[in-house]
């Protein structure tokens, strides 16, 4: 599988810090999203038709906040309001051991609020209020307020299943989506489960061969979509952007735009409404990477004109209070940050947060968003910063 694929990107994320602890272990040295939701609840990003202002005009800096982890890394984040907003990593308790913790914003400070269940290694979160939060990752996990509760996913044919992103819908249910797989990555298909209360039940799929899901929007209960990557059978053909919809009955895949001549991938997705959608990700055509933004308008999905940003691949889009239009990513130490210019219908390149992004979210009814994941100066430090208008 090309190594600019959805979940090798997400994987690393996981993967690195288990790394870096091995790496302690042998030189006694010391880590996107995606996000996605549901537009009827607060904590989601959603994508608007336009934004207001070219990214020349923009206001605002991005301020790094105090974050009570000395080492680790911060995986996702989610806002209520202003004065609440939870993000979840790892903290780095010795050289060969790590607990997963969740944080929760206060509007002040940052402070640690729990740990999570053992080996939940939480990659993205949905929040419906302080006493109702998902986690995801390698496991599922819920908050009610007092603790946190490990569920254990469906059993899947194709293998075990790795969680990349959830949303919830207005009929109380949960949606989690990514791959199942077997012995490799290279081996895993797409995957869907859902939480009706009591059990999480495995969805059943279009035939689309390997892949996988990295993002997931719920326009309503009857309107959902799933975005993600389709690998070529042969491992050297290009892999293809991957769509999928729900309609409330069943899952049917939808022809994705893009260069079909070069490898292409989603890495989010996120609703407005339902003739307003964003997906992001990435194309890459041999070592040149830039960022993909296709938008669905109700009938069709076309390709947005977007900047030529080195490694500038994208894993999180959504839409402030003030109805400016963002999708961050970037790899590694090289953060990358758009901004929609509704007059020149185009994504421009703006300044990013100064930190290695993991996934980021916006702060409901203002202009503000959060980022987080590990400083791109020191050592797996974990870092939250937060664009302030």
């Amino acid at each position: 599988m090309p190594s600019h694929s959805p979940s090798a990107r997400r994987r690393s994320v996981r993967v690195s810090l288990l790394a870096a602890l091995a790496t302690t272990v042998v030189t006694g040295s010391l880590v996107l999203a995606g996000q996605s939701g549901d537009p009827t609840t607060p904590a989601a990003v959603t994508a608007p038709a336009s934004s207001r202002a070219p990214a020349a005009q923009r206001a605002g800096q991005w301020q790094a906040t105090p974050v009570p982890v000395k080492k680790g890394d911060l995986t996702a984040v989610a806002a209520l309001s202003d004065r609440q907003a939870w993000a979840v990593g790892y903290r780095l308790k010795s050289a060969t051991s790590l607990e997963a913790i969740a944080l929760r914003w206060d509007g002040t400070s940052w402070t640690q609020e729990s740990t999570l269940p053992d080996n939940s290694f939480p990659q993205t979160l949905a929040v419906r209020s302080a006493t109702d939060i998902w986690a995801v990752g390698s496991a599922s996990a819920h908050w009610d307020g007092t603790k946190w509760t490990a569920y254990q996913l469906a059993t899947d044919p194709f293998g075990h299943v790795v969680p990349d992103a959830v949303t919830t819908t207005s009929d109380g249910k949960v949606w989690t989506v990514g791959r199942a797989m077997g012995r490799s990555i290279k081996d895993g298909v797409p995957a869907v489960q859902s939480w009706d209360g009591k059990a999480w039940h495995r969805q059943s799929l279009p035939d689309v061969g390997k892949g996988e899901l990295s993002g997931i929007t719920a326009v309503s209960p009857d309107d959902i979509w799933a975005a993600g990557a389709a690998y070529a059978p042969d491992g050297t053909s290009p892999q293809s952007a991957l769509l999928l919809h729900f309609d409330g009955s069943s899952w049917r895949r939808v022809t994705a735009p893009g260069p079909h001549t070069t490898h292409n991938w989603l890495g989010a997705i996120t609703a407005l409404s339902a003739d307003d959608i964003w997906a992001v990700g990435g194309s890459t055509t041999g070592s040149t990477e830039r960022p993909l933004a296709v938008h669905w308008n109700g009938s069709t999905w076309t390709t947005a004109k977007t900047p030529d940003v080195a490694d500038g691949r994208l894993r999180a889009v959504g839409k402030t209070g003030t109805g400016e239009l963002w999708a961050l990513g970037g790899k590694g130490a090289a953060p990358t940050a758009l901004h929609w210019n509704d007059q020149r219908d185009q994504w421009e390149q703006t300044t990013a947060p100064d930190l290695v992004i993991r996934s980021s979210t916006i702060v409901p009814h203002s202009a503000d968003l959060w980022a987080t994941g590990i400083s791109r100066h020191g050592d797996l430090i974990p870092t939250i910063t937060r664009l302030e208008n």
